[in-house]
């Protein structure tokens, strides 16, 4: 494979290109590298690369004539060759773009620094951009390296075992397991006994399961794209089932919209749709807070009708998901039939299309789901009452408007979006 590099600092890769297995790949001829000082494609006394911005502006940009001659020198001698702009701008570097680079004869890295490159080199004679993440480097020498490493691995020969590559962290799509070396204890801490054991067939599936685990954790995006056994899935969804979150849709104390405390009506559609939506990512419970007693009354019996009457036998899959419900008297006689289901105090977290109070992320609720049960309390009408958003915990970021302000979704949909915010990437099952 031929990567050449563009750049203003040649020397930054004297010593990185000879050391470890890419010295080694390149001695082997595997890989052949040649570096362009960009310096060397300009015309005038100073070998100037760089200009002040067009309408002004901090920092300097890359002259467009420098860079086109560069390119076009490497065109004329091979015009396959494909040109890679390492930019802030780019697609985030991940293993299948690796993948994809490896399978080239040869690609070109322009190594930007500054504030960039002329904007007519980037539109008509760059094939795409790559970043390696969402922050600020010197230049794009660092993020050229971090390219040719992720991409130089991948080539046959480069290293030794064809097994290790596919193991390694993103080649099969998941988090490498934990790995641990002698001695077998170290200031208490000790090796999993599996591993000692020399029974391989029980290692590997330790492994895998400790993999599965830790991508699941951490970068559970990653699943949607990985190969996975029934068993594995058994294995997710045996992880999966430690996160503890209910629903609390409350009629009482709610806002009317001259903002007075009402007590809301309970909405056939509301109970149908939340306990599908709970039913479809495994939700604990949804719990309908309702002081009425004629309004707990009817609710508890369109309940019955799904699971023990007629509509039972007529939609057996509305029954599994109806089940999930549950209906109270007070928000407190909810919270504690959680508190005594999970044996753990559970967090509340607080929703209004209306920032009322400082709020936190939906991936800030995702850390809380692996050690205790969570709660998202849900408004009707035109929202919680003060007194239910003293009791809460958090208070969840509103579903914004696309193009304005407005965000004025019913109940259903909200609960729906905002669950899929929180648990959505850990979905990993297709029909």
């Amino acid at each position: 494979m031929q990567i050449d590099i563009i750049t203003i600092f040649p020397e930054y890769f004297e010593t990185p290109l000879k050391v470890g297995l890419l010295k080694k790949a390149i001695d082997k001829g595997l890989i052949r590298i040649n570096i362009y000082n960009l310096r060397d494609f300009t015309e005038d006394k100073h070998r100037t690369v760089d200009d002040e911005p067009f309408g002004g502006g901090e920092g300097m940009v890359f002259k467009p004539e420098p860079l086109y001659k560069a390119i076009s020198h490497i065109k004329n001698k091979n015009p396959s060759a494909y040109i890679i702009y390492l930019s802030p701008q780019g697609e985030i570097l991940n293993q299948i773009i690796a993948e994809r680079f490896s399978k080239k004869d040869h690609i070109v890295l322009i190594c930007g620094r500054y504030e960039g490159i002329d904007e007519r080199i980037r539109e008509y004679f760059i094939d795409e951009e790559i970043s390696i993440g969402d922050y600020v480097v010197f230049g794009g020498e660092v993020a050229s390296l971090v390219l040719i490493e992720t991409v130089a691995r991948l080539i046959p020969g480069v290293i030794g075992e064809k097994d290790s590559v596919e193991k390694e962290s993103f080649s099969s799509r998941l988090l490498k397991y934990p790995c641990y070396t002698r001695p077998r204890e170290f200031m208490g801490y000790k090796v999993p006994e599996v591993l000692l054991s020399g029974n391989h067939s029980e290692i590997e599936k330790y492994r895998k399961k400790k993999s599965l685990e830790i991508t699941l954790k951490r970068k559970p995006y990653l699943l949607r794209d990985a190969e996975l056994s029934e068993e594995d899935k058994k294995i997710l969804v045996e992880f999966l089932s430690i996160q503890r979150i209910y629903m609390f849709l409350v009629h009482y104390p709610v806002l009317n919209k001259r903002g007075e405390r009402i007590v809301s009506a309970i909405a056939n559609f509301d109970l149908h749709d939340l306990s599908r939506l709970a039913r479809t990512y495994g939700l604990k419970g949804v719990y309908i807070i309702q002081p009425l007693e004629d309004q707990r009354v009817l609710a508890k019996e369109l309940v019955e009708y799904w699971l023990n009457k007629r509509g039972a036998q007529y939609n057996p899959l509305r029954k599994e998901a109806i089940k999930l419900i549950k209906i109270f008297e007070n928000l407190e006689s909810a919270r504690l039939e959680v508190e005594k289901i999970e044996k753990d105090k559970p967090i509340l977290i607080a929703t209004d299309a209306s920032p009322k109070r400082k709020y936190i992320k939906p991936e800030e609720v995702r850390k809380f789901l692996w050690d205790k049960p969570i709660v998202l309390v849900l408004g009707t009408a035109w929202g919680l009452d003060e007194e239910v958003l003293d009791k809460c915990d958090y208070f969840l970021e509103p579903i914004w408007g696309r193009l304005d302000a407005y965000n004025h979704l019913s109940v259903r949909s909200a609960a729906s979006i905002l669950i899929d915010r929180i648990l959505g990437v850990y979905s990993f099952y297709k029909k």
